[in-house]
């Protein structure tokens, strides 16, 4: 491998990084680093000329048809965390609708509202995920029967469901970062 490949390698995997930690915060950082892995699939040849070794730096499309698999996963999980929290927590689908909506609200909410870059994004998603099986449960029909107790134990269930989904999507998306920077540099 020559050294405009491994130096190529290495900000990939530098940048990548980067996109990893973004998803805790809310950011499709996940598919910002496969983004950037198909554009190096397509432009390797283009940096790294025949001359010099060929294309040294590709991933291979079977690897990243994997990573993307992968990645729909991460999404898969992320996105019913919250909602497998609420019915784990009592919850009934109507907690669950509003922890999913609910996050999504709070987190565009928050990240305009937060001054603090990327804290308000997390910030929200949990409060809105809370707040949203909260009211969901509050204004069904079952809970006139129910103490409020048992909302708030769905509303925090979810809660931690939404973070343990934001947690396993992180994981997955280590181990895609693993898997493209160990090809991309020919290991």
């Amino acid at each position: 491998m020559v050294w405009q490949a491994y130096l190529l390698a290495s900000f990939f995997a530098a940048i990548a990084l980067v996109c990893v930690a973004l998803i805790p915060f809310g950011f499709p950082g996940m598919w910002m680093m496969l983004g950037m892995a198909f554009l190096l699939e397509f432009g390797d040849a283009l940096v790294v000329p025949a001359s010099a070794g060929g294309a040294t730096i590709t991933f291979g499309w079977t690897l990243l048809a994997v990573c993307g698999g992968l990645g729909l996963i991460g999404e898969g999980i992320e996105a019913t965390g919250g909602a497998l929290g609420t019915r784990y927590g009592g919850g009934t689908a109507r907690g669950m609708w509003g922890a999913i909506l609910g996050g999504i609200v709070g987190a565009i909410v928050f990240t305009m509202g937060v001054p603090i870059p990327l804290v308000g994004t997390l910030l929200g998603a949990v409060v809105g995920t809370f707040a949203g099986a909260f009211v969901g449960e509050a204004t069904g029909e079952e809970s006139r029967h129910r103490p409020r107790s048992e909302n708030l134990r769905a509303a925090f269930a979810a809660t931690v469901g939404r973070l343990a989904g934001t947690l396993g999507k992180t994981v997955i998306a280590i181990v895609i970062w693993v898997m493209l920077v160990w090809r991309a540099f020919g290991l």
